[in-house]
């Protein structure tokens, strides 16, 4: 009977983890490095037809060399918009708007602002470590409230809590390599 509780709890701690890691990933990827990638304007909304909206459903999104990105408007009277939401995004890209689009620039980035997008990413790291904690807590209690209400010994408990620290050292393990990823970038 207890199994399909076990089951559940670890279902439910990988459902949780997969979530952690996608945010991670989506966190670490608007995180600037010096190579132009068209996720860091992924938080950048734009003014049209007096709605906001992201910038990748208003035109597209291409690669025009390692540093620059081509934004090219479905709408071209939305170009000044396009231009203007970047700026107000303050990303710390160069923008400019020619006739069929905006071109945006990504800097080298100096020794200074390398070490504040390193310690942003270990900020988001940070904040993934306490989901996981809490999600670790979660099953624990779930696994000791089982025990009380008699569905298992012990044993069982203590197996149990080894399994799941097993599975939280393991996700910590995969965030930490996204981070460090991150961090190779950004000092490239």
């Amino acid at each position: 009977m207890f199994h399909d509780i076990l089951m559940f709890n670890f279902s439910k701690f990988n459902q949780k983890a997969k979530g952690i890691e996608e945010w991670l990933a989506k966190e670490l990827g608007s995180v600037r490095t010096s190579r132009a990638t068209p996720a860091i304007l992924d938080g950048v909304l734009v003014e049209s037809y007096g709605v906001r909206l992201p910038i990748n459903q208003v035109g597209s999104i291409a690669s025009q060399d390692a540093r620059t990105l081509f934004i090219t408007p479905w709408d071209a009277s939305s170009i000044k918009e396009i231009e203007k939401a970047i700026v107000a995004a303050n990303l710390g890209l160069s923008v400019s708007a020619v006739d069929t689009g905006v071109r945006v620039s990504f800097p080298e980035l100096t020794s200074e602002r390398r070490q504040a997008l390193i310690k942003v990413a270990k900020e988001k790291l940070e904040d993934a470590r306490v989901s996981v904690r809490k999600i670790r807590d979660e099953i624990q209690n779930e696994i000791a409230a089982a025990e009380k209400a008699g569905g298992m010994g012990e044993d069982e408990k203590f197996r149990l809590k080894a399994e799941l620290q097993k599975l939280t050292d393991a996700l910590n393990k995969k965030l930490q390599e996204s981070a460090e990823r991150k961090e190779r970038e950004i000092t490239s």
